[in-house]
Order: structure tokens, then C-alpha cells, then sequence
């Protein structure tokens, strides 16, 4: 596995990079996340025959970071993730999207599904999340527009309820350093980065209705304590044919660090025993 950087026409994206003549996957990180959230699983993959690539989305980690809010949309990060695939030479390939990452690859393989040969879907939301506080939204915007993430991580930690999420807790006390890298990681994102994808995300169009045109195959995966992405991770695996819906017992939000075996075996599986479809 080796750190790249792969210059675009607008902007360079930085990735982690494994398996090169491999079978093409692309790992997409969620809001605030990076492309270490999948270190422990690039040369795993890898060793599946996969080229595996996990990049940090524009406005995160150390891939470039306009400082105009108007450079950051769902659009625009799969415009980037598209370009990245034309640079590697990959027509089609494999697309895992984690969170907001989900979202990316939805609007992906809606605009282009020649593209795409199989979708992971991993703890996201086809539109809105519910009950979304409208007058906390603004103000997080606000925040990160005058003071900064530092400041808006200080808030979000002084509400934080110790227990509050078992699966997490679980996962700092059996990594060493995985509170640091989750706090650290969002200080390494942008502010323009995060209040556009705030606003956007607090009313983008819900897909749904879209989702039942996919016609690639399809895994959902959610931990069963990610009450926020639980009934709508549902809902997809509904809504696109012959989706298949894995849920990882005891993970929230980040299965492939709270539930790590079960997330390794459903994903594999998945990418072992699913064909490819034909071009």
C-alpha cells in the first residue's frame, strides 16, 4: 500500500493505493473522513485481486481545499471521482461508499451506471436524515464559516454523553489511538467543505424514487445501533432490485472499526461470490 497524490484538471486528490493490474475498487470515506478510515482494508482487498484506490474527497484530509463553498456538492465530488477513475485507466470498476461517501456513489451510478459494476452502500441515506434540528444546522454553518472546525468539534464534545454510543466506546478502548485519529480527522477537513455539505445535505433531493432504476448488483450495509441510517439503509435495499442488506450486530456508524470481522465478511463475501456483470 502507498500514499499517491493524482493531479486533476482542478485539483489534486490524495489516495491510498494497493493492488495496481487488480480487478478496479474505489473506496469513498463519509463527511469529515479521510482515507484512513480504510488503511486496515486496502491491502486486504488488495490481496482479493482487487487495484484497490481510497481517496480523501476534495476539502478533506490531503487532497486540495478551495476555500469557496461553492467548489463543494455531491455533484462535484463525483465529478472528481470520475476524473480520478479516467486518470487510473479504469472504464468501470467496483464503488463502496461510506456515509457520505453513499450519497457520492448514488449520484454516480445514477448519472453513469456503465460505470459501475457492483455498490457497496455502507451506512448512508438516500435523502435527508430525519429529524434534523433546522435551527442547529444553521448555526453549524454559521460556526464554520466565523471560528473554524476546532470550535465546532469543542461544542460537539462538551454535548457528547459518555455510553451514549456503546459501539464507538467499544472500538477506543480496543484501538489504541482511534479517538485521536476520529477527532483529529475532522480537524484535517475544510470549512468551506463543511458548511456547504451541512447545507446541502440538510435539503437535498431525496432519491428513493431513483434508486429502483440500479440495475448493478447491490449490497447495503448498516450497524444496527446507526439509528440514524438504520431505516433508510433499509429502505434502499428495498427500493433497488435485488439489493442484498447486511447488517453488522454491535456496530454504529463506522462498522469496519466496531464490527470489524462481520464488515470484512460481508464485504468480501460479496465481492468474491458476485459476478460481474457483462458489458
Amino acid at each position: 500500500m502507498g500514499n499517491t497524490v493524482v493531479e486533476l484538471d482542478e485539483i489534486h486528490i490524495a489516495v491510498l493505493e494497493a493492488g495496481r493490474g487488480g480487478s478496479p475498487l474505489l473506496l469513498m470515506h463519509g463527511f469529515t473522513g479521510c482515507k484512513e478510515d480504510f488503511v486496515d482494508e486496502v491491502d486486504l482487498l488488495a490481496g482479493l485481486g482487487h487495484h484497490v484506490v481510497a481517496p480523501d474527497l476534495r476539502g478533506h484530509g490531503d487532497s486540495g481545499a478551495p476555500d469557496d463553498e461553492s467548489a463543494y456538492s455531491l455533484e462535484l465530488f463525483a465529478d472528481d471521482m470520475f476524473a480520478l477513475a479516467d486518470r487510473l485507466g479504469w472504464v468501470d470498476f467496483d464503488l463502496l461508499g461510506h456515509s457520505m461517501g453513499g450519497m457520492i456513489a448514488q449520484v454516480m451510478v445514477l448519472r453513469h451506471p456503465e460505470r459501475v459494476r457492483r455498490l457497496v452502500l455502507m451506512d448512508t441515506h438516500h435523502g435527508v436524515v430525519a429529524d434534523l434540528d433546522r435551527d442547529l444546522i444553521a448555526i453549524g454553518i454559521e460556526l464554520a464559516r466565523t471560528e473554524g472546525l476546532e470550535v465546532i468539534q469543542q461544542i460537539l464534545q462538551m454535548g457528547a454523553q459518555p455510553g451514549a454510543n456503546p459501539a464507538y466506546e467499544r472500538a477506543c478502548a480496543e484501538r489504541p489511538g482511534y479517538r485521536e485519529f476520529s477527532e483529529n480527522k475532522m480537524l484535517r477537513a475544510s470549512a468551506a467543505m463543511y458548511a456547504a455539505m451541512l447545507g446541502e445535505m440538510s435539503s437535498v433531493e431525496d432519491r428513493i424514487e431513483f434508486l429502483s432504476t440500479i440495475g448493478v448488483p447491490t449490497l447495503v450495509q448498516v450497524g444496527e445501533l446507526d439509528a440514524a441510517f438504520y431505516d433508510a439503509s433499509h429502505r434502499m435495499a428495498s427500493a433497488i432490485p435485488g439489493a442484498h442488506i447486511d447488517v453488522q450486530l454491535t456496530a454504529a456508524h463506522c462498522p469496519q472499526f466496531e464490527a470489524t470481522d462481520a464488515w470484512r465478511e460481508s464485504l468480501h463475501g460479496f465481492l468474491t461470490r458476485t459476478a460481474v456483470p457483462s458489458v
